[in-house]
């Protein structure tokens, strides 16, 4: 309708800064050719880009990582950094977890299953039972551990992918991109192998820094993930130095992770189809006998630790309540 259209219009001028002839010509928010300053120093705006230009650039295909439909910005951040938050776990577990374990077979009988494990440090084979088991081992390695599943679920949990990711950080002698650059926080997208590199939000203009180098997914993770550490952090100061030139001269050391080459993780994450879903999903969510599945694989959270104690809260629930029909 023309009140929509004039709405929509409206919008544009706004948002687009487009002049009273509905055209761009530049806005403060492009940019300056030269900054402005005090008095009358307005500065000058850097011209528009063409459309040719933005297209050629491939701009939009970035759209999806700066809009992203299932994420927000950031609102905190754990001091410390993302393992605050299982550390405080641990911390109201003390004694009762076992490090170092290796799960070798998980068994079940009438009205108790049985896990045995490896203690790494003893090399001694041990063994646990319980009225149930949560088993939150991710599936790419579930699979190869001796189980007593059904048909049904063992093959579901055959059947299931696990996304290729790697990261690296590479720890600089001075915050460069601080110091000469003003940024603080948010990503530098990339068509290069090293998608992305990342800026940490925190101890601004402290003497040291980490740069996340990369964070890959998919071809690009399996090609530096077959390299080894010494290439990877080759490879990714070669391509990041295009980004940042003080990248040779300010860098210290790298630490870099390829997910589907960790023993206990053999992928960054489940990686489910639309079918799989619909099928094997379901299996998955159902418990086998007293063995039930739990982790950011048994959500639609995945990749995410959200995933995994929405999962944990769901599961102790289910068992909850079993508990108290039988």
């Amino acid at each position: 309708t023309p009140e929509e259209k004039e709405k929509l219009v409206n919008y544009l001028k706004a948002e687009g800064d487009l002049d009273k002839d509905l055209f761009y010509k530049g806005s403060s928010r492009g940019g300056y050719k030269d900054e402005p300053g005090s008095g009358l120093d307005a500065g000058v705006l850097r011209d528009p880009f063409s459309m040719k230009a933005i297209l050629n650039s491939g701009f939009g295909n970035f759209f999806s990582s700066e809009y992203s439909y299932d994420q927000q910005m950031m609102m905190f951040h754990p001091v410390g950094g993302i393992d605050a938050i299982p550390n405080a776990f641990e911390k109201r577990l003390k004694g009762v977890i076992e490090y170092n374990s290796e799960v070798t077979e998980i068994s079940q009988g009438e009205s108790s299953v049985t896990v045995k494990y490896k203690d790494l440090k003893s090399g001694k084979e041990k063994t646990v039972t319980g009225d149930y088991c949560i088993c939150t081992i991710p599936l790419s390695v579930l699979k190869s551990i001796k189980a007593d599943f059904s048909a049904e679920m063992k093959s579901a949990i055959d059947s299931v992918n696990y996304a290729s990711a790697g990261k690296i950080g590479l720890q600089f002698k001075r915050r460069f991109w601080e110091e000469d650059e003003q940024i603080y926080g948010g990503n530098t997208l990339t068509n290069m192998d090293i998608s992305s590199i990342y800026y940490p939000p925190t101890r601004y203009l402290d003497k040291k820094g980490v740069l996340l180098g990369y964070y890959a997914f998919g071809a690009n993770a399996d090609k530096l993930g077959a390299m080894s550490p010494q290439e990877r952090e080759k490879h990714a100061l070669a391509q990041g130095a295009k980004i940042h030139p003080q990248y040779y001269d300010e860098f210290e050391s790298s630490f870099s992770v390829d997910w589907k080459s960790v023993k206990y993780n053999l992928g960054g994450w489940v990686s489910y189809t639309g079918d799989q879903r619909q099928t094997i999903y379901k299996t998955l969510c159902k418990p086998d006998r007293r063995v039930y599945l739990a982790g950011e694989h048994m959500s639609y959270i995945t990749a995410w630790m959200a995933g995994g104690i929405e999962s944990a809260r769901s599961v102790v629930t289910e068992i909850h309540q079993r508990v108290l029909q039988e």
